[in-house]
């Protein structure tokens, strides 16, 4: 195989590899962005600790269970752990 031909194989490869995390990138984030927001309502405009932004990623890879207990232990209500807990798989 020529060198050129394999390079623009390389390149076509990584352009779509690329291409395509970009696209699912942004929508995990708008996940735990949603989540972390829930929480910001209850807090009326303060910002969320890094322990909350943290148990809001947990809930983003599917375990219910350990967001809401991370939010509550960080001082959220249970209403609204449950609430952004639920959002942030989605």
């Amino acid at each position: 195989m020529r060198a050129s031909t394999r390079f623009a194989g390389v390149l076509a490869g990584l352009t779509l590899a690329l291409g395509g995390a970009g696209l699912i990138a942004p929508t995990a984030h708008a996940d735990v962005t949603a989540c972390i927001n829930e929480v910001e309502r209850e807090l009326q405009g303060g910002e969320a600790p890094d322990s909350i932004r943290m148990a809001c990623y947990v809930g983003l890879t599917g375990d219910h269970a350990q967001c809401v207990s991370g939010l509550t232990a960080g001082g959220v209500t249970n209403g609204t752990a449950v609430s952004a807990c639920r959002v942030a798989p989605k």
